[in-house]
């Protein structure tokens, strides 16, 4: 299995377009004709199970659909569980063993994908993981608000911004202005996190985080990054777990970064979903 694996802090330059720490949720097949094989990188569920799935897209007729789930070791990697459906979607779980999974997705007209790999610990909770996908019960809603009109950040958000740039001046780096645009964009991923249960820096309808920084009206700069985090129950919990990361702190620390954008979302269990967008401008 030589595939390689993914964290959950995002980077992206103008000067050269490259993402070495970013995750993918899905991956999906190339294919000449509107009809395509997606599938899911496999995560944690919150019953600690290890769960993915497979579809079917824009296929005029139906197709038998099959996942296999592996696990990547030294040699052969193994099966770990298979199935198959002519449904169009199909969708995997197995009681949870730490190691690191893949998926890959099959149908009998000869299009495959496979998903990026996860290594997953079991832990339910704790400081911020690349791998792991937390889940809670269906249909969660956040219960963080907006800020109000002329602010830029709620209390909590912005005590996120204090301790980014009190870690910041500790290694000589100016301080990050709290940008609305960059906000915005933050607080709508950790909130559609919230609702929908996962975990990832790639939206369930595929956009990247460049991609919302975009639409939520940022223009120009010259690098973003963006960090994500679960289940930390405050500001200074959160950016203690992001300091203790190679990655995370990689993009707190980048001297080049002028602002930020914090957003902090609940789901129904009160468990807080949280989103750095950085940008140097």
């Amino acid at each position: 299995m030589r595939r390689p694996l993914g964290v959950l802090a995002g980077l992206v330059s103008a000067a050269a377009i490259c993402t070495p720490i970013t995750a993918a949720e899905a991956a999906t097949a190339a294919d000449t004709t509107a009809c395509r094989v997606s599938v899911a990188k496999p995560r944690l569920s919150g019953a600690l199970k290890i769960e993915s799935f497979a579809a079917r897209r824009g296929c005029s007729s139906p197709a038998l659909l099959r996942i296999r789930i592996k696990r990547a070791v030294p040699g052969r990697d193994p099966v770990v569980k298979s199935g198959a459906t002519r449904n169009g979607r199909i969708t995997l779980a197995l009681p949870c063993a730490p190691g690191t999974y893949y998926a890959v997705a099959t149908d009998y007209r000869g299009r495959a994908v496979t998903s990026k790999a996860a290594r997953l610990s079991c832990s339910p909770g704790g400081t911020p993981t690349p791998t792991a996908t937390p889940t809670a019960s269906p249909s969660p809603t956040s219960t963080t608000p907006p800020p109000s009109s002329g602010t830029v950040g709620t209390a909590e958000e912005n005590e996120v911004v204090r301790l980014t740039n009190a870690e910041r001046a500790k290694g000589g780096c100016q301080p990050l202005k709290h940008d609305a645009q960059l906000r915005a964009a933050a607080f709508g991923h950790s909130d559609d996190m919230a609702k929908n249960n996962y975990f990832d820096h790639d939206s369930q309808d595929g956009r990247t985080f460049m991609d919302r920084i975009k639409a939520a009206g940022f223009t120009g700069g010259s690098a973003w990054a963006e960090n994500i985090a679960f289940g930390q129950p405050s500001a200074a919990s959160v950016v203690q777990g992001w300091m203790n990361s190679s990655g995370h702190r990689a993009n707190i620390m980048n001297c080049k970064f002028t602002l930020i954008g914090v957003g902090a979302a609940k789901n129904s269990q009160g468990r807080i979903y949280w989103t750095q967008d950085f940008a140097a401008k």
